[in-house]
């Protein structure tokens, strides 16, 4: 299955502003990517590198007035819809790799200490494995109410908690958060979600995010917003939380103008 997938940025700014961008497929996504475009007008430098959790970034400095940022691209996929295995085990933290003890601690938005009680006075109950994880995808889905323009950059898991509404960014991230208090590596992470095998959404195409959970000596994904297996996800970054894994950071305050972002199924060879 082909999908198309971008997004476009159009900001003002009154003076070179550096900026990060993270828009472009994972280097280790399950995908292939058949053609790939960037447009900047006007024209600008761009530097390629790799962050800490080995996501595709490019830096570049926007230049004073207006600049468009835009990025398209075509990948393959499998086609098929997300992994479920029920019989997927916890570890115990004894057991866990070293490099995934960073994903059960708290960071920025995923205060995992702070909302420990609650996690397992919800599941600590519960069977060990994969369907602690989904009953938490659960409650998230069924106690969070979606809403745009309901938090911002600044909102919390706990502040999520107790308003009872947020956007994709805010159910992930207290998804991650429950599962961090029951001590299981949980990670955020964004990418792109056509409307594939699901009714189209009224709403303009956004990105989406979702967590990914260790179980079994391997990462699975889980989606507390949408809580079902979807076709075509394209993944763009993971991270601790929201604050690693940026479409766009800048060194400054240009004014965002306008945001595009498209995920289509590609039909026949056009």
């Amino acid at each position: 299955m082909k999908i198309r997938v971008g997004c476009e940025f159009q900001y003002e700014a009154s003076w070179p502003t550096p900026a990060v961008l993270q828009v472009q497929p994972h280097q280790e996504a399950a995908l292939r990517i058949c053609q790939e475009a960037w447009e900047l007008t006007p024209t600008l430098a761009q530097h390629f590198y790799k962050d800490m959790y080995g996501n595709t970034c490019q830096r570049i400095v926007i230049s004073p007035g207006s600049q468009l940022l835009r990025y398209d691209t075509t990948v393959e996929v499998s086609g098929q819809a997300d992994e479920v295995v029920p019989e997927a085990t916890e570890l115990p933290v004894e057991a866990l790799p070293d490099d995934v003890l960073i994903y059960t601690l708290p960071s920025r938005f995923c205060l995992s200490d702070e909302l420990s009680d609650m996690a397992w006075q919800l599941f600590g109950g519960l069977e060990p494995g994969w369907g602690r994880v989904q009953a938490i995808c659960d409650w998230v889905h069924s106690n969070i109410r979606f809403q745009y323009g309901s938090s911002n950059s600044r909102t919390t898991a706990a502040d999520i908690c107790a308003q009872g509404v947020g956007v994709c960014r805010d159910f992930a991230h207290l998804g991650v958060t429950f599962c961090r208090a029951l001590n299981l590596p949980a990670r955020y992470v964004f990418g792109y979600l056509p409307d594939i095998g699901v009714p189209p959404s009224d709403n303009p195409m956004d990105f989406c995010a979702w967590m990914e959970v260790f179980l079994g000596y391997r990462w699975y994904t889980f989606d507390p917003r949408n809580n079902q297996a979807r076709i075509g996800r394209v993944l763009i970054g993971r991270g601790r939380d929201a604050l690693d894994v940026a479409m766009v950071t800048t060194y400054g305050s240009p004014r965002l103008v306008q945001m595009k972002v498209w995920a289509d199924e590609v039909m026949g060879e056009d």
